[in-house]
């Protein structure tokens, strides 16, 4: 009697999947919870292992198939594919070669094998479809950014071949299994759709030993990288990599490549951006460049780059936000002096307890925690004619990278610990600058704090994040003089700004609800009292 296999249960926001690999074909054996199949979907790709050990007599989804939740994938019998074996061993080795011509050749010449790959589905030469992710509902397409391998170059299984750089993250493309490029469907900066095939892939290719196939793929594809690629003095520019150097104006010369024969990927621009050294190249060089081509009294140089697709989505939500929403925006100020105090007293303490530098967000999440339990109306959203009031508190951060300004989110911060706050926000930067943040790090969020004081700014309107009703502003803090008890003293005093819908919420309870942030800021043992 066959035992069915079927799709793992997605959850509620998992619609469907796709057949990623199949590590067994029709007659393998198979033993109990081995893995038998990978199904990807939009977020993770679940694993699908024997419900008992016997032979694989059907596939009835093949690698590229949209599945539902627990379909019918495939069935394994009770037979011994041993045995079969045995009995294939068995004719080879006997008289029975004029019956099974085509398998004793087998056994008698390797080259053959690797002539037929796509037949043989037991080693190199299996051939597969490379296919973008597949994309959220709010996305409908992606740019290829980056290739990071070329055709014919060996990779191992689940190494990264390429980007998807979408309107939030940029999604990674990973090798089905050890082998190598045979074609290059999808170019550097062309746009593609969900599940799209960007290349052909090659099990037990690359490396020296390029089969039939390979070989002349890579030669092809010389020609064409050549052409995508360009040459600036004795450095080679991906063009993903030639677009930042050019948005920042860098010094190509002081820039180390990476890639293949030096090649220099976009990772190598990023890196070169956020130390600084090929900036300060640039400076230092321009002389020089100006005298080698001088520009003409009076020329006005201008330079034109096109707007990154996470420019182009913030762009758009920022307008849609203000002219969808009745936005105010009211403002306050809070007196530093107990968190900095509060943070000199104990950072060296904190920093040997957690592993993590004691800084300000984790005291203003946990007010803003608390406010939002108080002001049900700050932490709803509104979602067409309805109001949905959240009975958590996910907030999100903004943190700037060099693609633009993303909001992970942190996830019931009401429940989380100051320590667990400020390891979370170290994590979504370092991640946010290595393009490494996924769609479920930024989906969602009942609240949005920014902060512009980082970058020097001393009052500003924070845009809301819609569905979202209201987003928290920070500012630099700055030393002023104000009247406390009668006397004038000099305090370290930051404004904090509240924009909000006013479709949803009333000024009274937005002015309320800033005000008690700024009391449990001025006063952090209130956080604890709970008063």
């Amino acid at each position: 009697m066959a035992t069915e296999i079927k799709a793992p249960t997605f959850p509620e926001s998992v619609a469907e999947g796709s057949v990623a690999a199949w590590h067994k074909k029709p007659g393998d054996r198979v033993e109990r919870d081995e893995l038998i199949v990978e199904i990807e979907t939009d977020k993770v790709v679940l694993e699908v292992v024997a419900p008992e050990a016997g032979v694989l007599t059907d596939v009835m989804a093949e690698e590229g198939d949209t599945v539902q939740s627990e379909q019918v994938l495939g069935k394994i019998g009770e037979g011994s594919a041993s045995g079969d074996s045995d009995k294939k061993e068995e004719k080879s080795s006997d008289d029975d070669s004029a019956e099974k011509p085509a398998e004793k050749s087998d056994d008698k010449s390797s080259e053959e094998k690797q002539d037929k790959p796509a037949s043989s589905g037991n080693g190199g030469g299996k051939k597969h479809d490379v296919k973008a992710p597949s994309f959220p509902e709010s996305i409908q397409e992606g740019t290829v950014a980056t290739w990071h391998k070329k055709v014919g170059e060996a990779v191992k299984r689940d190494e990264v071949l390429a980007d998807i750089e979408t309107d939030k993250v940029v999604l990674e493309v990973v090798a089905p299994a050890d082998g190598a490029l045979a074609e290059i469907k999808a170019e550097e900066g062309s746009q593609v759709e969900s599940e799209a095939i960007l290349a052909v892939f090659t099990e037990g290719a690359g490396g020296d030993s390029s089969g039939a196939d390979a070989a002349p793929a890579k030669a092809d594809s010389g020609s064409d990288d050549d052409g995508a690629d360009e040459k600036v003095g004795d450095k080679i520019l991906a063009p993903s990599a030639r677009k930042m150097v050019a948005e920042h104006d860098l010094d190509v010369a002081k820039i180390e490549g990476t890639g293949k024969g030096g090649r220099i990927l976009k990772e190598d621009v990023q890196k070169a951006v956020k130390d600084g050294s090929a900036k300060k190249a640039a400076k230092a060089a321009a002389p020089a460049k100006a005298a080698a081509a001088p520009v003409a009294e009076g020329e006005r140089v201008e330079k034109r780059v096109p707007m990154t697709r996470l420019r182009k989505t913030i762009a758009k939500r920022l307008v849609e936000a203000q002219q969808t929403a009745a936005m105010l925006t009211t403002y306050n100020e809070v007196d530093m002096t107990a968190i900095m105090a509060l943070r000199a007293q104990y950072k060296d303490t904190f920093l040997k307890a957690h592993d993590i530098k004691l800084g300000f967000m984790g005291f203003f999440v946990k007010a803003a925690s608390e406010g939002l339990k108080r002001f049900p109306d700050v932490n709803a959203s509104i979602d067409g004619t309805d109001i949905v009031y959240h009975g958590y508190q996910d907030i999100g951060v903004a943190v700037s990278t060099d693609r633009g300004l993303v909001v992970p989110v942190l996830r019931d911060t009401d429940s989380m610990k100051i320590a667990d706050v400020e390891r979370s926000i170290v994590d979504f930067g370092k991640r946010g600058r290595d393009g490494k943040l996924g769609m479920d790090d930024m989906i969602g969020g009942t609240f949005t704090i920014t902060n512009g004081g980082t970058f020097g700014s001393l009052m500003s309107t924070p845009i809301i994040n819609p569905p979202q009703t209201a987003i928290l502003g920070m500012h630099k803090i700055q030393d002023r003089p104000m009247a406390i008890n009668g006397k004038v003293e000099i305090r370290p005093m930051m404004y904090l700004a509240l924009s909000y819908d006013h479709r949803m919420i009333d000024g009274k309870d937005a002015v309320r609800f800033l005000v008690t942030l700024k009391e449990l800021l001025e006063d952090p043992a209130r956080l604890l009292l709970d008063v």
